[in-house]
């Protein structure tokens, strides 16, 4: 049986619609017998017309989607509309960056590999999205209040995995694990384009660990350093279906990041891919590493020594993609032993000195330097002088801040570099400067500094 509209389902409204149009009908023959018309009768038409109209809407609003409605019927409030949808949001999540979308638009923005926030371009130091619960309560709140059903509102839009999808799944499966580097090329190159297209594929993959077992196997066999073309190709996309699957979810990323071939065959093809592949399987360690988990386990591995080398190498392709990589697991304190160790101050420093990316690299800087071997080769390389240069010439109030955090710490590590420090604020006072008009954060480690040459010079004057 047809679902039933407004009218068909609520006696109440169907009584109340009959009895409208009997006044109305009432109402239209007095108006043709009636040689004059009055004045009573025109306001007695008008708000039996109004209501009829307004009951008309209710039965729209039923038989139709709350949200379809909503563009013609009610204005929405601009903060409950998704930025990239410009549609009422079913399922509000917060980005690394603050800023609010549908759960179900920024996982397709995430999806096709993009690696900042759409509104402010804020480059992600990772890609987890965290539910808004304020807004969505708000954004129930208001439907109630204006009359609009939610109980479809928070339906997922997202695709069910059909019977199709999972025969194709598991042909591919056989293909890409079979013997024949044909059927893994072209098998590999399919789930590498399904991975990216939908979720189905990639809610597939997270299942069972076997399906990503199966999908990495053929590299299991290649020799890294001496590729053909086809492996290079097979290689780059099995890594870039890997990152797809670890886009879709927190389970998918745990999924990824726990069998036990994965972190060993990117770190192979951080060494010896394409810089396509490279790249992509630095943007797959920085996905797999949004989980707190995942990031001590990668680092672990060893993998920070190739994505330095490959920062170091400073193809424009990759290079923030390894950047964000590193950044993301460097947040966990005991992988920053590890960067500083496998050679990453010197990496960044020459970097950064040389203009490049500075951005990016100075977080990952200001994070490094809570390691006392860190300072220690900021001060042989000469870091003070340039550190100094961003803070009084930089446009960039973050590139300033993180700045000002690297020379607070070496100031309170190193008294060698008081000198250059009180150079700099007697000839230009950038540091004056900065702590009155610099960024909350960039105020404290301003005014800590002064307050420390403070203190040292009336040390001197004592002595």
């Amino acid at each position: 049986m047809a679902k039933t509209g407004f009218f068909d389902s609520d006696p109440t409204a169907i009584a109340k619609a009959k009895e409208l149009k009997r006044e109305m009908k009432k109402l239209l023959s007095n108006i043709e017998e009636d040689d004059g018309l009055s004045v009573q009768t025109i306001d007695q038409l008008q708000e039996a017309l109004s209501a009829f109209r307004q009951a008309t809407t209710m039965r729209k609003m039923s038989k139709s989607s709350s949200l379809e409605m909503l563009e013609t019927t009610v204005s929405c409030p601009d903060e409950f509309r998704c930025p990239l949808s410009n549609e009422l949001m079913r399922d509000p999540v917060v980005l690394a960056s603050g800023q609010t979308y549908d759960k179900l638009f920024i996982q397709r923005w995430l999806s096709s590999g993009n690696r900042t926030c759409p509104k402010t371009q804020q480059v992600l130091p990772h890609t987890a999205l965290t539910p808004n619960v304020l807004i969505r309560d708000m954004i129930s709140k208001w439907c109630k209040t204006v009359g609009l059903e939610t109980k479809n509102l928070y339906e997922s839009k997202e695709a069910v995995v059909t019977r199709s999808d999972r025969e194709v799944f598991n042909s591919l499966l056989c293909k890409v694990s079979s013997s024949n580097l044909q059927d893994q090329t072209s098998a590999a190159k399919e789930l590498r384009l399904l991975t990216k297209k939908g979720t189905e594929f990639r809610a597939l993959f997270g299942e069972s660990s076997e399906g990503i077992t199966r999908l990495v196997s053929p590299l299991l066999l290649l020799n890294g350093s001496s590729l053909n073309q086809d492996e290079h190709h097979l290689q780059e996309d099995v890594v870039t279906a890997l990152l797809n699957i670890s886009i879709h979810d927190d389970s998918n990323k745990k999924l990824v990041c726990e069998n036990p071939n994965v972190i060993p065959l990117l770190i192979d093809a951080l060494r010896c891919g394409t810089v396509a592949t490279r790249s992509n399987a630095a943007a797959a360690v920085f996905t797999l590493s949004a989980l707190d988990s995942n990031k001590v386990l990668i680092g672990k591995s060893g993998i920070l020594k190739p994505l330095i080398n490959l920062l170091e190498e400073g193809n424009p392709l990759a290079i923030k993609d390894v950047a964000a990589a590193i950044f993301t697991l460097c947040i966990a304190h005991e992988n920053r032993s590890r960067a500083v160790k496998d050679g990453a101050v010197r990496v960044l420093g020459k970097k950064i000195s040389d203009g490049l990316y500075v951005d990016e690299l100075l977080a990952i800087l200001a994070m490094l330097v809570t390691h006392w071997k860190a300072v220690e080769e900021l001060g042989e390389l000469g870091g003070v002088s340039w550190l100094l240069k961003i803070t009084r010439e930089s446009e960039c109030k973050r590139n300033k801040e993180n700045a000002i955090v690297i020379l607070h710490t070496i100031c309170f590590s190193d008294r060698t570099k008081w000198k250059e420090i009180r150079e700099e604020e007697s000839s230009h006072g950038t540091i004056t400067r900065l702590a009155r008009e610099g960024t909350s954060r960039a105020q404290r480690k301003a005014n800590g500094i002064l307050d420390r040459l403070r203190k040292a010079m009336n040390l001197t004057h004592t002595a």
